[in-house]
């Protein structure tokens, strides 16, 4: 019977901790934190965008043939993925969500805007879809204890991580794009006879007909080599930096010229070789920082010289 009791008291207090464990863990629905979408808008949306400063001018984006272009302070192509990243506030998500009371037209006051330093923006964000068809989001102060920003958008305020307004605040050389080439741009030859270690040989290489063909007799360039070549070393090799580059007419470089599929024909200047590789592209304005090992192989295509 003593053993018979025991076990029942035992069987008792496993059921008693089930119970307890199963009253007083974390509901799941009821007390889980409240996640808040701040839009629900789609990239494809809007075509023009506009990063608003208190004391600098404005950078403004246009999507142009599906290409973002910046067109102010300067008119240059855009790093794609820069502006993909300041449009990344729309899919910001936030564990608040504050409004001025339970009606979601309700707008906020001078005085509730000035508590999340929204009365003075540190920086404006608008997506156009057309001129008069815009989203704004404001930026605000940090949350000291977070350090998450707060951000307005159609009449309530959210806190977000910082990533969002450091996006939309990179120096505009930064938003240029360091691909030498457009993305528009076909390649259908090079003319590398003006530089130093062609110019006795007068290198040119073209497609033709889908085959590389070098102007050298003895090449032998080899296809699948050459279109490595083209691929790692002028489609998919940004720079590693960009600065604005106005030509002076009293200076004469190095030069080579890219052919293209539509006839067309792209200038490049040699600024420096060493330490790093410094091509200016007068037609962008533009000159292309690459490390000196990459400069190298960008200049001198495999087309198998005999030793």
């Amino acid at each position: 019977m003593k053993k018979r009791w025991l076990l029942n008291l035992v069987m008792l207090c496993v059921v008693a901790g089930l119970v307890s464990f199963l009253y007083l863990r974390p509901k799941q629905t009821a007390d889980q934190e409240a996640i808040y979408e701040v839009s629900s808008y789609k990239l494809g949306e809007f075509n023009a965008v506009s990063v608003e400063f208190p004391a600098k001018a404005a950078v403004t984006f246009e999507k142009v043939d599906g290409f973002w272009r910046l067109t102010a302070p300067v008119k240059m192509r855009a790093d794609q993925a820069s502006v993909q990243r300041i449009l990344s506030i729309i899919a910001a998500k936030s564990k608040e969500k504050i409004t001025k009371d339970k009606h979601a037209d309700s707008k906020f006051e001078a005085a509730d805007l000035e508590k999340f330093g929204l009365n003075n923006p540190s920086v404006k964000l608008k997506l156009f879809r057309d001129k008069t068809n815009v989203e704004e989001f404001a930026f605000g102060t940090h949350n000291p204890v977070t350090d998450d920003q707060y951000v307005l958008h159609r009449n309530a305020v959210y806190l977000i991580a910082n990533f969002y307004v450091e996006a939309a605040s990179t120096q505009v050389i930064e938003l240029i794009d360091k691909a030498p080439l457009k993305p528009t741009e076909k390649v259908a030859g090079f003319d590398f006879s003006h530089l130093e270690q062609w110019q006795d040989s007068k290198l040119r290489i073209d497609l033709v007909n889908g085959k590389w063909k070098a102007s050298i007799s003895v090449a032998k360039p080899q296809q699948n080599e050459m279109n490595e070549w083209l691929d790692f070393s002028w489609i998919h090799n940004p720079a590693k930096s960009v600065e604005i580059y106005t030509p002076d007419r009293k200076v004469t470089y190095p030069s080579f010229e890219i052919k293209m599929a539509d006839g067309s024909k792209v200038h490049f200047d040699k600024i420096q070789e060493s330490p790093d590789l410094l091509l200016g592209r007068p037609d962008e304005g533009l000159i292309y920082n690459f490390p000196s090992d990459v400069g190298f192989t960008m200049l001198n295509p495999p087309i198998n010289l005999p030793n």
